[in-house]
């Protein structure tokens, strides 16, 4: 009788309560005072790493207030061709893309206002491309239409793009109220001047501020990293082709050319040279991407290299991270320091991007990276940003103006070089009586 007394006693006491500690059932045990605060620290670490992860984007987000960040390469007006036709009355370029077909669909579309808002871009090189099949044929009409809607594309929106030509420009793009993104032109592929220094000057009067000298073809005058060596550098027109830049104030582009023609060039340029949308060679061994001792030459030089985020580049493989990104940032700076690099997104140009990297929004989240590695200070990041950018600029702007004051005249070629398929008229040559 007594234990059964005891047993029902037992039976009105409340049951005793299972503690559930962070997911896991205790039971009637007490806990291991060490599990607890193993799990503790594990919480707070979670919780700081959380921390220093948003103080860092704040950080990133700030230097891009400061300093316009200048990305080298977005192909959106080859896309606004190909899926418009570049018929853009009725295109809107500040709505949601990403929910409007064909954009929405395509694997290169990577690009629109509110993104590139969002990615705080404060200048962009838009590419006025047109493909190599068009050289001989009809390279230089359809190189003027890219040009056309890039310009017209700026007038649309005049309260969120500005068109640029100078560091004043962009400066002052940035530094209005609500700020702009600064909009300059860079043609890809010298096959768009169909061997005509007439065509080259034209350009820079409609505002071109520079030219790739090849894309994935050869011209007559230069060779791209693409095919085998003709010029093995640059011929005399090549030589001339570069000269003229240099008195015009446009900006010689060695991404996509072959690398003695990348030597040449580097040796002959009086102002300093840029890749817009090219990595590092010994991190992957791609063409298009640049050597160690071209790396060392563009130091000389006082060139750019602008990283290009595509992962058969960053990786040789189809797939990337942000932080394998951030690798080319880190040798580059290792070799020759931060003030020759650059960012050339290639945005709209490719149809694969690293995990991180998705689109134009996500600049900010490459310069908390950056920041995440312990490798680069404040002032370095705004250098890579725009200023090394901004400094190349200037520099192509007092060669130039220099040559002015000099008195050096315009480039010229009686025989500019004609490949057989060009469509050409020798009219001008009849003798008229």
């Amino acid at each position: 009788m007594p234990l059964a007394k005891n047993t029902r006693r037992e039976q009105d006491q409340p049951p005793k309560r299972k503690i559930k500690f962070f997911g896991f059932l205790a039971g009637e045990r007490m806990i291991n005072p060490c599990t607890v605060a193993g799990l503790l620290l594990a919480i707070i670490a979670v919780v700081a790493a959380a921390s220093y992860d948003r103080e860092r984007l704040e950080i990133a987000k700030q230097i891009l207030e400061e300093v316009p960040l200048t990305d080298g390469h977005n192909d959106l007006p080859w896309n606004i061709r190909k899926f418009l036709r570049n018929q853009i009355n009725e295109f809107e370029l500040n709505t949601d893309l990403t929910v409007v077909e064909p954009w929405s669909i395509s694997k290169y579309s990577h690009t629109d206002l509110p993104r590139l808002k969002t990615g705080m871009v404060g200048a962009q090189f838009w590419s006025a491309f047109v493909p190599c099949a068009t050289q001989n044929k009809d390279a230089v009409q359809l190189t003027l239409e890219q040009i056309d809607v890039i310009k017209r594309l700026v007038e649309k929106y005049p309260h969120d793009l500005q068109f640029a030509t100078s560091v004043t420009d962009i400066l002052e793009a940035h530094s209005a109220r609500p700020r702009k993104i600064a909009s300059l032109i860079g043609i890809e592929g010298g096959h768009s001047i169909a061997n005509s220094l007439g065509v080259l000057r034209s350009y820079y009067q409609l505002g071109v501020r520079y030219m790739t000298l090849t894309h994935t073809c050869n011209t007559p005058w230069a060779d791209s990293s693409n095919e085998a060596p003709v010029a093995n550098g640059l011929t005399e027109f090549g030589e001339k082709v570069v000269r003229e830049m240099n008195r015009l104030g446009m900006i010689v582009d060695l991404s996509h050319v072959g690398e003695n023609t990348t030597r040449a060039a580097i040796r002959l340029s009086r102002a300093p040279v840029v890749f817009t949308h090219s990595s590092v060679y010994s991190l992957c061994n791609h063409k298009r991407n640049v050597p160690d001792d071209i790396i060392h030459s563009l130091k000389e030089n006082g060139g750019i290299i602008m990283v290009n985020f595509f992962p058969d580049f960053v990786k040789c493989a189809p797939n990337a991270t942000i932080s394998d990104v951030a690798e080319h940032f880190h040798y580059i700076k290792r070799m020759v320091g931060a003030d020759y690099v650059g960012i050339g997104g290639d945005f709209d140009g490719v149809n694969r991007v690293p995990r991180g990297l998705e689109d134009v929004s996500r600049y900010p989240e490459l310069f908390a990276e950056l920041l995440r590695s312990g490798q680069w200070t404040v002032q370095e990041l705004k250098n890579l940003a725009g200023l090394n950018m901004l400094r190349v600029m200037r520099q192509v702007e007092k060669v130039r103006d220099e040559m002015r004051t000099n008195g050096v005249e315009p480039e010229e070629h009686p025989d500019s070089p004609n490949d057989n398929g060009n469509c050409t008229s020798n009219a001008f040559y009849t003798e008229y009586v």
